[in-house]
């Protein structure tokens, strides 16, 4: 309804200046033409505005009302052309068609960049995991249910751990869900063969059953996991590290978080493959996050401005940037550039509108291999490369363990049924064999 009316005084107001060019046109007295243009224009430029407000913004965006009032300029100076008799036939045609062709032009050049940037593949919303399940999909091919084999890495031998019983319910970041599964893989008992294996699907909740059955293995990401962990529904969680406020929530209910280190990974920044800065200090990092910089001329780049995203509080990655910066504060982000999924973080560095400003960070498997693109560079830190020698030889000054966490009540796990499952499966993932697919699966193994 509100559409309509916005047409409707559209074409009302379009009324004004239609009447007064018309009555412009025939009358003879310079003064009474003149008024009678003057109030063409202005109905010209309240048309110009609510074509622009009603009609283009969705086609144009911010270009909307630029364009509208070009357009309809044309049509008004063109008017005064024929309406004032100015020059000869011959010459007020070839400045009208100059003026036409001039005025497409300048409508035309703000909109060629958004029509190319529509044009654009679009990157997919996030990482889609079941991909990564231990034991692979199944689903119909010609009414026929079929396997699909999982791209988590296999051990190409028999497994010296086979978990039976009461097994352990598995949860943890997206970046390290390949691994886990994994270990899953080797370890745990396959399952029947049926579309989205409930027990194995990531996106599964262990609060609640999934199809029918309950979950072992799933993936609710850091924050999700960490209170999966301590509220008894999983029993290992994979995460990059913990937080000073996640510590405390266990402190609070007299739990003990156990961190065993299986391997370690790099965190890192990257850029737009297109930016030219290479190289970033660590005590750069903590100026443009702090706030204290924000143009690439102050870091050795060139004189653009620096958009730093963030993930959010809670998340791992944000708290190893946290872990970084140390006592410097972290400059608040505006909304638009804290992105609750990593993969958002990744596609506006990699869009190559943002080539110049924007700066990201995350866990160097997740971009590398998991998204497995190049639109964005990875920046050596104090002059080093998160390469796997450096990452392996502590050079790389971002190189940290991560972690299989466990929680205790009164020096027992909360599922002490588990316990024995819990114990064999660590310690299996710290043998040779789950080290090897530690390091296949593209992480380094712990010393």
């Amino acid at each position: 309804m509100a559409d309509v009316s916005g047409i409707l005084v559209v074409l009302s107001l379009a009324a004004i200046p239609a009447v007064s060019f018309v009555a412009a046109f025939f009358i003879d007295n310079k003064i009474v033409k003149g008024i009678l243009c003057g109030i063409s224009f202005i109905g010209f430029s309240i048309i110009a505005f609510a074509v622009g407000f009603f009609f283009s913004w969705t086609l144009l965006g911010e270009y909307s009302f630029s364009v509208s009032f070009i357009v309809f300029a044309t049509i008004y100076l063109i008017s005064m052309l024929y309406i004032w008799g100015l020059f000869k036939l011959k010459t007020r045609r070839i400045v009208a068609i100059s003026i036409a062709g001039a005025a497409i032009v300048l409508s035309v050049l703000p909109i060629i960049p958004r029509i190319y940037r529509s044009s654009l593949p679009q990157s997919r919303e996030e990482i889609y995991l079941p991909d990564y399940a231990p034991f692979g999909n199944y689903w119909y091919v010609d009414d026929v249910l079929t396997h699909h084999e999982t791209l988590a890495e296999s051990l190409g031998e028999d497994s010296k751990l086979k978990l039976e019983g009461d097994l352990p319910r598995l949860d943890g970041a997206t970046a390290l869900y390949p691994l886990y599964s994994a270990f899953v893989r080797e370890t745990y008992p396959a399952p029947e063969p049926s579309i989205d294996i409930p027990e194995y699907f990531p996106y599964a909740d262990l609060r609640d059953q999934y199809n029918g059955k309950d979950a072992l293995v799933v993936c609710s990401r850091t924050a999700g996991a960490f209170e999966n962990l301590i509220d008894g529904y999983a029993d290992i969680i994979f995460l990059m590290g913990i937080s000073d406020d996640q510590q405390k929530m266990a402190d609070v209910r007299g739990l003990e978080l156990v961190l065993t280190p299986i391997g370690i990974e790099a965190f890192v920044f990257f850029v737009n493959s297109r930016n030219s800065i290479e190289n970033l200090s660590t005590d750069d990092i903590k100026r443009i996050y702090s706030g204290e910089v924000t143009n690439w001329r102050e870091v050795g780049g060139k004189n653009n401005a620096i958009r730093a995203y963030q993930r959010p509080y809670s998340s791992g990655s944000q708290t190893m940037l946290k872990q970084i910066m140390g006592d410097v504060p972290i400059a608040p982000a505006p909304m638009d550039d804290t992105f609750d999924m990593m993969m958002g973080m990744y596609e506006q560095v990699a869009n190559y509108t943002n080539y110049r400003n924007s700066l990201g960070y995350s866990f160097l498997y997740y971009i590398r291999d998991m998204i497995g693109e190049n639109k964005v560079k990875f920046l050596s830190i104090d002059g080093i490369a998160p390469t796997p020698e450096s990452i392996a030889s502590g050079a790389y000054p971002f190189a940290n363990d991560f972690y299989a966490i466990t929680v205790l009540s009164e020096d027992e796990y909360l599922n002490p049924e588990r316990s024995e499952n819990i114990n064999s499966f660590i310690e299996w993932i710290l043998s040779p064999q789950g080290q090897y697919l530690v390091e296949a699966t593209g992480y380094v193994p712990v010393p």
